[in-house]
């Protein structure tokens, strides 16, 4: 007695052709998963970008308030009147040397 000889491939190949339905099925549940993994990825890469902008706002606010308080203290009438007299060797002059300039 012979055994008939058995094609495995060609076995599994037929019952994948007769069950397409759920062959696309797992195609599509496979795909689905793919993309729910790029989104979820795609998700973290973007909140970590936010958290970085949002830290560099922050440290540019401070900055900018910092340049406010510095132009504050730079502006001050009695430092610019003390780095006139001191420095360029300025002084108010006597109401005799005035002058007015009148525009017709």
């Amino acid at each position: 007695m012979s055994k008939p000889s058995i094609n495995l491939p060609q076995i599994v190949l037929h019952d994948l052709w007769l069950h397409k339905w759920i062959l696309l099925l797992a195609l599509l549940v496979l795909c689905n998963a793919v993309a729910v993994v790029y989104g979820s990825h795609t998700t973290r890469q973007l909140t970590t970008q936010w958290d970085q902008l949002l830290q560099e706002r922050d440290r540019l606010d401070i900055e900018w308030r910092n340049l406010l308080l510095e132009e504050q203290s730079q502006t001050e009438h009695s430092r610019i009147t003390r780095i006139a007299s001191k420095e360029l060797n300025m002084s108010r002059p006597l109401p005799s040397e005035e002058v007015v300039v009148k525009v017709p």
